[in-house]
């Protein structure tokens, strides 16, 4: 599905070169789903949203593309947890609770700062990701879980709706500069504030979080920082559709994580 839709958003991608203003360039959502609104057009990205039915929230999706970093690096720096306590100063703690080795999947025990006055949110959430050589294509996908390790702190207010995708295509191979990606992306942060407040967080705190990310891939790709490489630790799948075999420093024993 990951794959889909980011075929889709390279065969209109054309469509928001300039022929349109902002507020008319929406996305084609499915039949019965809402359409997607665009609120910010930047050189580098574009970025959508749409209310979440039944709720006060929104669904993003950020389209964007990079010339100066492979899609390698990129996808490494989003997934070494170790590296991104330093260089995302909003994060508290960042911590692999488990791992299976069966399928790659790990549960994440995350805590970031909010705005003040808010308090601390702390995640605990369960992430995959999968390269598709055959296809060009790197997934990384998220979304909240429950955990027996992690149980609830009353220092941090638990976020229980997070639900992140994030695909890469490279322009050439992942070895070679250029990509584009797309980003989805919806949570429910449990605060009290009105949804246009949300939407103003959320809006002016992804272009940061991008710029910043996008800052590390380029440290990492100028070897100031070792970074784990998560597609070497991972092997792709068998042709006989087995389920691989992780050669992944520090792995646990192999564990049914039904919630993946």
């Amino acid at each position: 599905r990951s794959a889909e839709e980011m075929k889709h958003m390279e065969n209109i991608s054309s469509l928001f070169e300039g022929q349109y203003p902002p507020a008319e360039r929406g996305l084609v959502a499915a039949p019965g789903e809402q359409p997607w609104e665009m609120i910010m057009d930047k050189k580098h990205f574009k970025l959508w949203r749409r209310p979440i039915e039944g709720t006060h929230l929104y669904q993003y999706r950020v389209f964007g593309s990079y010339t100066d970093v492979t899609p390698r690096q990129f996808f490494n720096v989003q997934l070494d947890t170790e590296y991104r306590k330093k260089w995302d100063s909003l994060v508290i703690k960042l911590d692999v609770i488990e791992r299976d080795v069966a399928t790659g999947s790990e549960v994440i025990h995350w805590v970031t700062h909010f705005p003040y006055p808010m308090y601390s949110r702390d995640y605990v959430y369960v992430r995959r990701y999968s390269v598709d050589k055959e296809n060009n294509l790197m997934v990384l996908v998220s979304r909240a879980v429950e955990h027996p390790s992690v149980p609830e702190d009353p220092e941090y207010v638990r976020v229980r709706t997070y639900e992140s995708q994030m695909v890469i295509r490279p322009h050439k191979t992942f070895d070679e500069n250029g990509f584009d990606y797309l980003l989805t992306y919806s949570d429910n942060p449990q605060t009290v504030f009105p949804r246009y407040c949300l939407s103003w967080m959320v809006s002016s705190g992804m272009p940061e979080f991008l710029e910043k990310l996008h800052t590390a891939a380029l440290k990492a790709k100028k070897m100031e920082i070792e970074v784990r490489d998560y597609m070497a630790a991972k092997p792709v799948e068998s042709s006989e559709g087995k389920a691989p075999v992780a050669a992944a420093e520090g792995s646990r024993s192999p564990a049914q994580l039904e919630y993946a």
